[in-house]
């Protein structure tokens, strides 16, 4: 059988008889990184993973809630870390505005009338399907409930 090159340290190694098309070594680590990669790869591309994967760490979270106040209170180090990470975050994000999926507020209901809606590019980060746009009134009525098509009593 002919040697290969491992995909994740880039040694040789000689892949197993039983596997022809083997791309990793078996040091730890490179077993280790293809499982990983094949994890990631299936959380990106399979509904029903995805899904198994969030219900069983919801599940994970209920049975052990008080597990990550316990992990900074042990870890000092790790919660400035994150702290410092953060603020550096944040320093970058000045001036962007950034749009959240419940970042909305409710609007005055609009009179009746004729409006276009233009969609503009949107200066931050948008998450999930946010849309940034104008509204630019054409034409309107001129008492709210005029035009509407039930009569008034």
């Amino acid at each position: 059988m002919e040697n290969k090159q491992c995909v994740a340290c880039g040694e040789i190694f000689c892949p197993r008889p039983q596997t022809p098309q083997q791309s990793y070594c078996p040091a730890p680590a490179c077993q280790r990184e293809r499982r990983r990669r094949w994890q990631q790869n299936k959380r990106q591309t399979d509904p029903d993973y995805q899904d198994n994967q969030a219900r069983a760490q919801q599940a994970w979270c209920k049975r052990h809630p008080d597990y990550w106040r316990e992990y900074r209170d042990a870890h000092p180090e790790y919660t400035e870390r994150n702290r410092v990470q953060q603020r550096k975050r944040n320093g970058q994000r000045r001036g962007i505005q950034v749009a959240k999926m419940d970042a909305s507020m409710p609007l005055p209901r609009l009179p009746s009338g004729i409006y276009r809606i233009a969609e503009i590019a949107a200066p931050g980060i948008a998450k999930k399907d946010a849309w940034m746009v104008e509204i630019t009134v054409i034409s309107w009525e001129s008492e709210p409930g005029a035009g509407d098509c039930k009569e008034r009593t």
